[in-house]
């Protein structure tokens, strides 16, 4: 694990710095109460405290999350993000021009994708990707060099120093304003990343998919109220030209998934007419943390 992260993790049973210790050929981070946390062989470390009341997206979830992805369909989001937290971190070095390299946290990181792109921008900075999906985690331990992946739940406490944190990401994933706050950096950011009226709008009546909540813009103030205050918010927006195999990974990939019938969702994906015209929609907001 890049020692950078690890000097900003803390035990979730403890909240005691951590050490990687090596038994073997098997990994663990050990804090000095001896509360230890084993280190996948695919990368990543498992970090709950407890059982996670829930295992998140699966792995077919995952792979249609990877494949859509891969193909550069959501790249507004990973390019508004990189800008993003490149003005995130020269505001943060012009509060703080003596302060430590960056550390970016993305919580609720699925795949890394995302988090992958920021690290590129910011050649400085380490990387951190929170997830409770193990298969997602497979995937993020491996999206970039300088990012390392734990498994957490983002209900719970997180596992990083108080106010050690310069970046956090979180992208179409649950906001836990009181401990977003608490790891964030005084003059750090949480760049939030929420659907738009319109976003695949014209999949939601044809495929019978989730809609957007029309109170959703209320209920992300609400989560964050009393710890964040807004920033600055833009839209972005592009449309998609898709085939149906390409609009099955689509819904595959999202919480619709939870909720469709696969073989009824087949037969309307066929009943579409190709290209499929898509919109992405999403709305980029930047909080900043209130004074502590």
């Amino acid at each position: 694990m890049d020692p950078r992260v690890l000097d900003r993790l803390r035990c979730p049973v403890c909240a005691q710095p951590l050490a990687e210790v090596a038994t073997g050929a098997a990994r663990a981070l050990r804090c000095p109460r001896r509360h230890s946390f084993d280190v996948a062989r695919q990368g990543y470390v498992n970090l709950l405290a407890g059982r996670a009341p829930h295992v998140g997206d699966t792995a077919e979830m995952v792979a249609a999350r990877a494949d859509f992805l891969s193909a550069g369909h959501y790249d507004l989001i990973s390019t508004a993000l990189a800008a993003a937290a490149t003005q995130a971190v020269e505001h943060l070095v012009g509060a703080r021009p003596d302060g430590a390299y960056p550390l970016v946290v993305d919580a609720g990181a699925g795949t890394g994708r995302h988090l992958a792109a920021v690290l590129a921008a910011l050649p400085d900075a380490a990387g951190l990707a929170l997830d409770v999906s193990k298969p997602a985690l497979r995937r993020a331990a491996r999206a970039h060099p300088r990012a390392a992946a734990a498994l957490a739940d983002t209900w719970q406490r997180l596992p990083l120093a108080d106010a050690g944190t310069a970046v956090l990401l979180n992208v179409f994933a649950p906001r836990n304003g009181a401990e977003f706050h608490r790891v964030l950096d005084p003059a750090g950011s949480l760049l939030v990343v929420t659907p738009a009226d319109d976003h695949l709008t014209e999949l939601v009546g044809a495929l019978g998919l989730l809609r957007v909540d029309p109170a959703k813009a209320d209920r992300v103030a609400e989560s964050l109220g009393g710890h964040f205050a807004p920033a600055a918010s833009t839209v972005h927006r592009r449309e998609l030209a898709l085939t149906g195999p390409e609009v099955a990974t689509l819904v595959g990939m999202g919480p619709s998934a939870w909720h469709t019938d696969p073989a009824g969702l087949a037969a309307r994906v066929a009943a579409l007419a190709e290209p499929v015209r898509v919109t992405v929609a999403v709305r980029l907001t930047v909080w900043r943390p209130a004074a502590r």
